[in-house]
């Protein structure tokens, strides 16, 4: 094949590699614009761009910052109410321990008491009913007496 433009005459491999050439030079202008228009949108685009309003975002934000403040004061409170009434609470166990304690060492020492008085009162008993018999036998053997 064979073709000729204005006195020059171009065969065939000359002819495809210019015609893909221009193709290629075609295409490659055409990539650009569509960058250079696509370009111009964007830069339009941010123009006319206005900032969303945020302002309530921000409010709710302030709110919640509020509320969770308030929240840890109040948890810190507590937590020192806790606190206070556990060693309250502690304080009272040790010091009833040591009541019951005193309270044991008293019972046991009442105890021992009362069995040491009931000893001695069985003792007291068994002497005088020996005593009694005793006066009984000797009022009784006496002549005297008159009992028969």
């Amino acid at each position: 094949m064979e073709v000729e433009y204005q006195g020059m005459k171009f065969k065939g491999g000359k002819f495809f590699i210019i015609l893909s050439l221009i193709g290629a030079i075609i295409g490659g202008g055409w990539t650009l614009y569509r960058f250079y228009d696509d370009y111009l949108e964007m830069k339009q685009k941010i123009l006319l761009y206005t900032e969303p309003d945020l302002s309530s975002y921000d409010e709710h934000i302030a709110v919640l910052k509020s509320e969770v403040s308030m929240i840890l004061d109040e948890v810190t409170l507590l937590n020192s109410v806790i606190v206070d009434q556990k060693n309250t609470i502690r304080d009272d166990i040790k010091t009833m321990k040591s009541d019951i304690r005193l309270q044991d060492r008293i019972i046991k020492d009442v105890e021992t008491m009362v069995k040491n008085m009931d000893r001695q009162l069985h003792e007291d008993l068994k002497l005088l009913e020996e005593e009694l018999d005793a006066n009984i036998k000797k009022a009784l053997s006496n002549p005297l007496a008159g009992v028969k």
